[in-house]
């Protein structure tokens, strides 16, 4: 099972400084998991730009120019953060016994190791 999913809160643990034009700090949500290469694309971190060949499309618009756009970084550089807390923490899992509609199952939560919270 995922430590990190779609949606969570994670803050950058690893890279440059923010004054040396880094993103080590800075929290932000993952819009995507790509679970082949291990890494994870986060809102607002790790900005990247890309020069596109202007074109015509059929109608006669141009297309092209400068894009900037969220880059994947790996998943081991971010850390997943509590809600309680507002910092990083390592998550862990417990099974439970839910119970819904009259009917008992077992669960896996996650949880927050340090502050020891549901997530």
């Amino acid at each position: 099972m995922a430590k990190i999913k779609k949606g969570d809160l994670v803050q950058v643990i690893s890279g440059a400084k923010p004054e040396r034009g880094g993103d080590r700090g800075k929290q932000g949500k993952v819009l995507e998991i790509l679970t082949e290469q291990n890494r994870v694309i986060v809102e607002g971190v790790n900005y990247v730009t890309k020069h596109n060949r202007v074109g015509q499309t059929q109608r006669g618009t141009k297309t092209g120019g400068i894009e900037t756009f969220e880059a994947p970084i790996h998943i081991s550089n971010v850390a997943l953060v509590d809600p309680s807390t507002k910092k990083p923490t390592r998550v862990g899992h417990r099974v439970e016994e839910q119970t819904k509609d009259g009917v008992k199952r077992t669960v896996r939560v996650r949880f927050a190791k340090k502050s020891g919270k549901d997530l």
